[in-house]
């Protein structure tokens, strides 16, 4: 399969729903205050590698595990379904560590707020139904987001509010939440036909 709008868009929407920069601004304000300034470009290009990375390494990780693709699809909809779940209903599954002032943007700014467990699991959950370059596409246009999110911060937040980021939170947790839905559907139906 080549290039495809269509895809493209299906899987910018998901991994711009699981990256959550927008709901990640409290957090890298947070982060800014007690490490001081943020290197955007090289936090963004960090995890640009990280998870292209992942997205053609992943698959050889798991053949070297003997794990099937659709066994960790399934597994990966298990983890965007808790992600979309912390999102709605503001609970606090996963806790990130704390890190260093000298190495915040990359911990855990580039890896694991932007790339972390539930990003790197989603892109292997669509590599199972969707073409790498489209992919790939939709990583580099959702990094694009992140950088900018990251240079303007403190601008968004003051335009979105508190109420608009938890607005934002909610809506992309639903849209996950459905994702999360089909994904587990598609592919625990051909485990079990296996």
């Amino acid at each position: 399969m080549g290039f495809d709008w269509i895809q493209i868009g299906k899987c910018f929407m998901v991994l711009f729903a699981v990256i959550d920069i927008f709901g990640s601004i409290p957090v890298i304000i947070k982060i800014k205050q007690s490490s001081g300034e943020i290197n955007s470009l090289k936090a963004s290009l960090v995890a640009l590698v990280i998870m292209i990375a992942f997205l053609f390494g992943g698959e050889w990780i798991l053949n070297a595990l003997s794990v099937n693709i659709k066994a960790f699809a399934v597994a990966g909809s298990l983890i965007i379904f808790a992600i979309a779940a912390e999102m709605i209903f503001g609970i606090q599954m996963f806790k990130s560590d704390a890190a260093s002032a000298k190495v915040a943007s990359v911990v855990p700014i580039a890896f694991p707020l932007i790339a972390g467990a539930g990003t790197m699991t989603t892109l292997i959950s669509l590599r199972a139904e969707y073409a790498a370059l489209n992919i790939s596409i939709a990583v580099f246009l959702n990094v694009i987001i992140v950088y900018v999110v990251l240079r303007l911060t403190k601008k968004i937040e003051n335009i979105l509010g508190v109420g608009g980021i938890a607005i934002l939170k909610k809506v992309f947790g639903i849209i996950l939440l459905a994702i999360a839905v089909k994904l587990f559907a598609d592919n625990a139906r051909a485990l079990f036909t296996m």
